[in-house]
């Protein structure tokens, strides 16, 4: 008898953390998910300071082709010609998400992409492509929003198929 009271008072006092607990990783997911739709609605309003305005002052980028920017003004002068040519009438949006909290403030986060519209230098219309987005974003201070530390982009249109 006395197992069973311990055993219930236990689960008293744990099912409430363990409430608490999950709802702080489902407003961190929430919180995050947030920034990717910012980061996202950025591209398509083809705005180089919005789409910068996500990353840390800090931060690194590495595009597809495995040139970057290091620093949120130098991500925001890398992607500004982009956004006025080639990607100008270029629409992205997220098939899917993966995220996996390594602490409270630090996440790694696989956003699966899919764009169409852009186009070659000359102006010619590109075939739709698909990619991966691999970020390690941070909440600094734990109070502000969540911010993109580290990006790569993978375009998985550009690799050969497997056979």
């Amino acid at each position: 008898m006395l197992k069973s009271a311990h055993a219930i008072l236990a689960c008293l006092v744990l099912l409430p953390l363990a409430l608490m607990v999950q709802s702080a990783n489902d407003a961190t997911k929430t919180a995050i998910r947030s920034t990717i739709d910012r980061f996202i609605d950025a591209w398509n309003q083809h705005d180089a300071s919005a789409f910068a305005a996500v990353f840390t002052e800090d931060a690194d980028f590495t595009n597809w082709r495995g040139v970057g920017a290091s620093g949120r003004s130098e991500i925001e002068k890398f992607h500004a010609p982009l956004f006025a040519t080639i990607v100008k009438n270029s629409h992205l949006e997220y098939a899917d998400i993966k995220l996996r909290l390594i602490r409270t403030d630090v996440a790694a986060v696989d956003v699966h992409w899919k764009m169409a519209g852009a186009t070659d230098p000359r102006g010619n219309l590109g075939p739709p492509r698909e990619g991966l987005l691999s970020f390690v974003m941070v909440n600094r201070g734990g109070t502000g929003p969540w911010q993109i530390a580290v990006m790569h982009n993978l375009d998985l249109t550009a690799l050969p198929t497997s056979k």
